[in-house]
C-alpha cells in the first residue's frame, strides 16, 4: 500500500516526512522536489511517476501533501485516503498552513501513527480519533473510557459515541439539487440531469434510529448488490402521487444497506452534527426553473443586436433568487448600450460578456434585455463561434421533484418518541452548468 507520506511547503521544505515500508528511501523526498515542486512546467497532472516510484499529491494553499508508494495501488483510494487526511487536521487545528503544522508536529505524527498501519489506511474517522488524541497529547483514561474506546474503534457504530444528551432533540434537513441544461437556441433540451445530496444536522439524544422515507420507486438491479448504485423506474404511486426517477445513489456509511435492498427504507443511526446522509442523480422529468430565448441579429461587421427573453417555469407563490445571466460577446467588441426591464446589466470587458443581474423573480413571470454591440473591424475572416448563454439562479423547491415522505426517529432507550422531535426539512434547487446555445 502507502510506502510514505510527505507534507512540503511551497520551497519544497521537507515539513512531514513518515515512512511506513523499507523499499521508499530518503531519495524520494528529493525526487517529488525535484520534478514536481520545482518543475521547469507546471505539473497538471495529480500522479507522477519517477524511476519507478509512485507519487499522489494534492495541494492546499501553499502546502504539498504527497503518498509514495512502488506498488500497484488504487490510485482513486488514495486520494480518497489524502483528502481525508487533510479533513482530520483541519477538525484539530483549522486552516492547512505552514505555521499550524509546525504549531501542531507532535500531533500530526500521534495522527498519522493512528490512521495508517504498514502502508495500510485504518480507522479515520474524525469523532472516534478526538476520544483518544487530543491537542494536549494523550491523557491517562479511566477504565470506562478506554472500554468505550475500544468498543467505538472495533465496533460497528464508530461515526457516533454514546452518552449524547440534548436538552431538545431536532433535526435538519436540507435537499440540495444542481440542474444540469443544455439548451438549443430553438428550445430542445439536449442534455439535463440534476445532481442532488442530502444533508442532515442531528440534535439527538442517545442513539435514536432514524426511518426516511423519499416519493421514489427505486429497483436495484440484480448485478448492483452492494447497494451503492441502482437503477430506478418509474412508476405512479396508487395515490397518484408523483415519483422522481433516482438513476444512481450513494449512501453515508452509517445508511443500513441491507434494509435498503429488501425494504426500499432508507434506515440509519445519525452521526451528531452535520453529515451528508446520501447523494442521487436523475435524467427524467426534470422541471426546468428557468428559459432562456436568444436572438442574436448581425448587422454589418460592426454592430450586433441581441435580445434575451427570461422566462421562469415554477409555481407564482415561490421566488428565484440569486439570478445572473452571461451572454457572451466578441472579442472585437468596442462598446454595448443596454436597456433591462427588470434587475442590473453591465458589460465587462475583462469577461467578454454581458453579466444580467436580478436579485428575485416571481414564478410564471417573463422579462428581457437588449443590448446593441458595437464592433471593430478586423481582417480575420474567422466567424464568431457563439459561445452558450450560461445562468446562475436559487430556487425554493427541488427541480427533480424529490420529495421527503417521512423521517421517523426511534430512541427505545430514552423516553422520547417521533413527536418529540422538532423537525425542519428545506428544499435548495441551484444552477450547476445552465447553459442555451445562441
Amino acid at each position: 500500500m502507502i510506502g510514505g507520506l510527505f507534507v512540503y511547503n511551497h520551497k519544497g521544505e521537507v515539513l512531514i516526512s513518515r515512512v511506513y515500508r523499507d523499499d521508499i528511501g530518503r531519495n524520494a523526498v528529493d525526487a517529488f522536489r525535484v520534478n514536481v515542486i520545482h518543475a521547469r512546467q507546471q505539473v497538471r497532472s495529480p500522479v507522477t511517476n519517477i524511476a519507478r516510484t509512485s507519487f499522489f499529491h494534492i495541494k492546499r494553499a501553499n502546502i504539498w501533501l504527497a503518498a509514495v508508494t512502488k506498488q500497484n495501488v488504487n490510485a482513486a483510494m488514495v486520494f480518497e485516503f489524502l483528502l481525508k487526511i487533510i479533513e482530520v487536521m483541519q477538525s484539530y487545528f483549522g486552516k492547512i498552513s505552514e505555521e499550524n503544522i509546525k504549531n501542531n508536529f507532535v500531533l500530526i505524527y500521534e495522527l498519522l501513527d493512528e490512521i495508517l498501519d504498514f502502508g495500510y489506511p485504518q480507522n479515520s474517522d474524525t469523532g472516534v480519533l478526538k476520544t483518544f488524541i487530543t491537542q494536549q497529547g494523550i491523557k491517562s483514561a479511566t477504565k470506562e473510557e478506554q472500554a468505550q474506546i475500544t468498543s467505538q474503534v472495533t465496533g460497528q457504530i464508530g461515526w457516533r459515541r454514546e452518552g449524547i444528551k440534548y436538552r431538545r432533540n431536532e433535526l435538519f434537513l436540507d435537499v440540495l439539487e444542481y440542474v444540469n441544461l443544455l439548451m438549443s437556441p430553438q428550445g430542445q433540451v439536449l442534455s439535463a440531469h440534476v445532481a442532488g445530496k442530502v444533508i442532515m444536522k442531528s440534535y439527538l439524544s442517545g442513539m435514536p434510529e432514524c426511518k426516511f422515507g423519499i416519493n421514489d420507486k427505486i429497483v436495484m438491479e440484480a448485478k448492483g448488490k452492494s447497494g451503492l448504485g441502482g437503477a430506478a423506474e418509474t412508476e405512479a404511486t396508487r395515490s397518484g402521487k408523483p415519483v422522481v426517477v433516482i438513476d444512481d445513489c450513494q449512501f453515508h456509511q452509517c445508511v443500513k444497506l441491507s434494509k435498503f435492498e429488501t425494504e426500499h427504507s432508507i434506515s440509519f443511526i445519525p452521526p451528531d452534527g452535520e453529515f451528508e446522509l446520501m447523494r442521487y442523480r436523475t435524467t427524467k422529468d426534470i422541471s426546468l426553473p428557468f428559459r432562456v430565448i436568444p436572438l442574436v441579429r448581425e448587422v454589418g461587421r460592426t454592430k450586433m443586436e441581441v435580445k434575451v427573453v427570461l422566462k421562469s417555469n415554477f409555481k407564482p407563490s415561490l421566488l428565484g433568487q440569486k439570478i445572473e445571466v452571461k451572454i457572451p460577446t466578441p472579442l472585437n467588441t468596442s462598446g454595448v448600450q443596454l436597456i433591462c426591464l427588470k434587475g442590473k446589466a453591465k458589460y465587462k470587458a475583462s469577461e467578454n460578456a454581458i453579466v444580467w443581474k436580478i436579485k428575485r423573480l416571481a414564478g410564471m413571470k417573463e422579462t428581457q434585455l437588449s443590448a446593441e454591440i458595437e464592433l471593430l473591424e478586423t481582417d480575420t475572416k474567422k466567424k464568431w463561434t457563439r459561445p452558450p448563454i450560461s445562468m446562475n439562479f436559487e430556487v425554493p423547491f427541488a427541480p427533480s421533484g424529490f420529495k421527503v415522505r417521512y423521517l421517523k426517529v426511534f430512541e427505545p432507550k430514552i423516553n422520547y418518541s417521533d413527536h418529540d422531535v422538532i423537525k425542519w426539512v428545506r428544499y435548495i434547487g441551484r444552477s450547476g452548468l445552465y447553459e442555451t446555445r445562441c
